[in-house]
């Protein structure tokens, strides 16, 4: 082994050491040493392509899901990695004309590597059945592709990590409706702080598309009663669909 392949090698194990001290950090162990920001290293992520999203990801539209796929790989760009089986990519009709985007997997999609298959899982099926369409027809993926441990809420280096891979996943697929579910998902493409009842009930543009903010089943199956509203956006969804 020469001595580039051993640097190398040597600079993995570190950011590896980085990433658990991290990792447990946030779990709330004490007793670790201050953790220096890495350098302004642009590949520092092991993305060549890992821009602000927000400048444009223009991806050749030839490019399909399979090659992003590829390029997300056995991901390590953030500390996720070290606790999840899988990363979920996301599911469905490369040329779909509605697109969900939920937030993350749960333990259930961390074992198949496909999204939404628990019981919220079922309930998004029964809501894309109330507007006459099945999983088949549409595509379902979520702002970060690896479980959070405990299922806790994804943390805003994770969503930046991740996020240019869902702005690539949405320009290749060129949907004409999004539908956001949950707070994050729909506060990570429209930059907002705003509450989910303040947002949902009607189309936001992102970048041309037609984007309606709603509850996320899991929320849903907690609080059955807020059924009603998300139904409502499913009619508009349908409305706008078939038009």
């Amino acid at each position: 082994m020469n001595q580039k392949s051993l640097l190398q090698d040597f600079r993995e194990i570190v950011s590896d050491l980085r990433e658990l001290l991290i990792y447990q950090k946030d779990l709330g162990i004490e007793g670790f040493p201050t953790i220096p920001e890495e350098t302004d290293d642009p590949c520092k992520y092991g993305i060549s392509t890992l821009i602000d999203p927000d400048e444009g990801v223009s991806p050749d539209k030839s490019t399909g899901l399979d090659t992003i796929r590829d390029e997300l790989g056995d991901c390590k760009r953030c500390r996720l990695y070290s606790g999840r089986k899988i990363p979920v990519f996301g599911q469905g009709n490369e040329k779909a004309r509605l697109v969900f985007v939920g937030e993350a997997p749960g333990r259930d999609e961390d074992i198949r590597g496909e999204p939404f298959v628990g019981k919220s899982g079922r309930l998004l099926t029964k809501i894309i059945n109330s507007i006459n369409l099945n999983r088949e027809d549409v595509y379902i993926t979520n702002i970060i592709k690896c479980r959070p441990p405990g299922n806790r809420d994804p943390l805003p280096d994770e969503i930046e990590a991740c996020k240019p891979f869902l702005i690539k996943q949405i320009e290749v697929i060129g949907p004409e409706i999004i539908c956001t579910l949950g707070t994050f998902a729909a506060r990570t493409l429209m930059k907002t702080d705003q509450k989910i009842s303040e947002l949902r009930g009607r189309f936001h543009d992102y970048r041309g598309i037609k984007l309606i903010p709603t509850y996320h089943p899991a929320f849903l199956l907690r609080n059955p009663y807020f059924k009603r509203p998300v139904w409502e956006d499913m009619q508009l969804i349908q409305k706008e669909y078939n038009h």
